[in-house]
């Protein structure tokens, strides 16, 4: 896996190198790029397993318009990772099921 640093058309430019943890394991991403670009970069294929077939999940449109990469972000569930900005420190979990928010569902 990893970056993609060149390429004959489109130009890259990252910013600032950052940690973040996956499922409790330290990984490095760049900040601002989306959650889901850092995962792929880092080998990371399954987003969420799915409630009703208990089938794996992952990076799919990559717009925001799917479910696929849905993941539990900084204890936040049904977060779009194709979409949303890593930050230095985030903690980024798979999701089973629905992510439903604990408190709420008590």
């Amino acid at each position: 896996m990893g970056w993609i640093n060149e390429h004959p058309i489109l130009e890259f430019s990252h910013k600032e190198k950052v940690k973040f943890t996956f499922d409790g394991k330290e990984m490095e991403g760049y900040e601002g790029e989306p959650i889901a670009s850092a995962l792929h970069a880092n080998g990371v294929t399954t987003y969420r397993v799915t409630k009703r077939m208990d089938r794996d999940r992952g990076f799919f449109c990559a717009i925001g318009k799917c479910s696929s990469c849905f993941m539990v972000v900084d204890g936040v569930p049904n977060v779009r990772t194709c979409i949303t900005p890593l930050k230095s420190g985030m903690k980024v979990e798979t999701q089973h099921g629905d992510g439903k928010v604990p408190f709420l569902d008590e």
